[in-house]
């Protein structure tokens, strides 16, 4: 399922990666190069499994290992309540 986030929350790119604002809560959160890569495989439509596949050939690493992490901040974004 592709990724959305919420109404209220703003998203700025930084030399470092992404910053996300969740304006409801008054807190930011940090998005790592990694963690961008695989936000805008997401919410340009992507699958899952298209942002690990970005994660292999970016960083050349193991397929498995980039699935699990896509499949953690994905987690992690939909329990903050950040993205749906």
């Amino acid at each position: 399922m592709p990724l959305r986030f919420g109404d209220d929350v703003s998203t700025a790119e930084t030399d470092y990666g992404t910053v996300l604002l969740d304006e409801r809560a008054g807190a930011y959160w940090e998005l790592n190069p990694t963690a961008t890569l695989v936000v805008q495989t997401l919410l340009d439509g992507g699958e899952e499994s298209d942002a690990a596949a970005a994660l292999v050939r970016e960083f050349d690493i193991d397929q498995a290992q980039a699935m699990q992490d896509v499949e953690t901040l994905v987690r992690e974004l939909r329990n903050s309540g950040l993205a749906s």
